[in-house]
């Protein structure tokens, strides 16, 4: 850590790490519930049948609002006993619309623990999604100033970071990867050989819950309240 090995590599993601991101979609889920308005399915049950959707849908599509939309159209579809018609369906499209039109919030702490680190480490931002997309929130959060590199990947697994370790030339004993998701940030990462940096969300994404990895002898795992917590490790 600072002092101890000098100037490290921090791979930090963005979505829920630095900014808001998944409250805005489930503000758009309630509003797709409630327009819905099963007479069978509990709201609960819908949202299972929507993540469920949601999962196929990546695969199909990848991240992102098209894909969004497209789940819930697809969830309206599979639930309801009236037909999707346009102008339903472009209700349905206009919850996507909204999350785009949403400035970028970040969270608090966040600016000047960057300035901080940017001071003393070497900053890359790792965000997964659609590149239009990602690269927009990059640009309307003011924080690309402190991140020597900008990586807006299609998927965080373990060879997309055996990857960046590769191209970056990291050191194994330096560098971290700092994010909120288990699925995304942290389990991939230690599996590929970084250390880790876990710094929980309320509103993580269902999709990114997984249970946290235990770190490889030779690797650390850290668990922080807050992003701004990171000044006192590094």
């Amino acid at each position: 850590m600072a002092g101890e090995n000098g100037a490290q590599t921090l791979l930090i993601d963005a979505d829920d790490t630095l900014w808001e991101n998944n409250i805005y979609f489930e503000r758009a889920i309630a509003k797709f519930i409630s327009l819905l308005d099963h007479r069978e399915y509990t709201p609960e049950q819908v949202r299972l049948v929507l993540n469920d959707v949601e999962r196929d849908s990546i695969l199909k599509h990848g991240y992102g609002l098209h894909s969004f939309a497209h789940s819930l159209v697809e969830t309206f579809e599979k639930l309801s006993v009236d037909p999707v018609t346009p102008e339903l369906h472009e209700r349905i499209h206009s919850f996507a619309h909204q999350i785009a039109d949403h400035p970028v919030e970040v969270i608090a702490g966040v600016t000047e623990t960057l300035q901080y680190l940017n001071e003393r480490h070497h900053l890359i931002m790792m965000t997964k999604g659609n590149f239009a997309e990602q690269a927009g929130k990059v640009e309307r959060s003011g924080l690309k100033e402190y991140f020597c590199a900008i990586e807006i990947v299609a998927e965080k697994d373990e060879a997309m970071y055996r990857s960046a370790i590769a191209k970056y030339a990291l050191a194994a004993d330096s560098s971290w990867m700092v994010g909120n998701s288990p699925k995304s940030d942290i389990n991939p990462a230690l599996a590929a050989g970084l250390h880790a940096v876990f710094v929980p969300h309320d509103n993580t994404w269902v999709l990114e819950h997984e249970d946290l990895a235990s770190a490889p002898p030779s690797q650390r795992l850290l668990v922080v309240e807050r992003f701004a917590d990171l000044k006192a490790h590094f």
